[in-house]
């Protein structure tokens, strides 16, 4: 009897401390080839954030994050510091306008 407990009680410490990974997909302003790079980067260095990837063909990017850590709103805001929409969250205007000029919202689309 006392195996079988001590038995549970390890896997269950175990199965707790596995990472939960929760996934979304955020539209954003993003244009070019730079765009997706500086998105790539930033949210990758965001508490919380696993892995994101921007899409250019849709301008959607997927962010792989951990709930217990951070949330959609978080990240929205995080797109919204680097320069950038995200959803109904409009871009920081400061952080906007230290982007590249193609980059901007209201410069044309850069081909890559």
């Amino acid at each position: 009897m006392i195996r079988f407990l001590l038995i549970f009680l390890i896997s269950g410490a175990v199965f707790a401390q596995r990472p939960t990974t929760a996934q979304v997909s955020l539209q954003t302003s993003a244009k070019c080839g730079m765009c997706k790079s500086r998105i790539e980067r930033d949210l990758g260095l965001t508490k919380g954030v696993e892995k994101a990837t921007l899409r250019l063909t849709d301008k959607v990017v997927v962010v792989d994050y951990n709930p217990k850590k951070t949330n959609v709103e978080a990240l929205k805001k995080a797109i919204s510091m680097i320069g950038y929409d995200a959803e109904e969250v409009v871009a920081n205007q400061k952080s906007h306008d230290r982007l590249p000029a193609c980059c901007q919202k209201s410069a044309a689309p850069h081909v890559d």
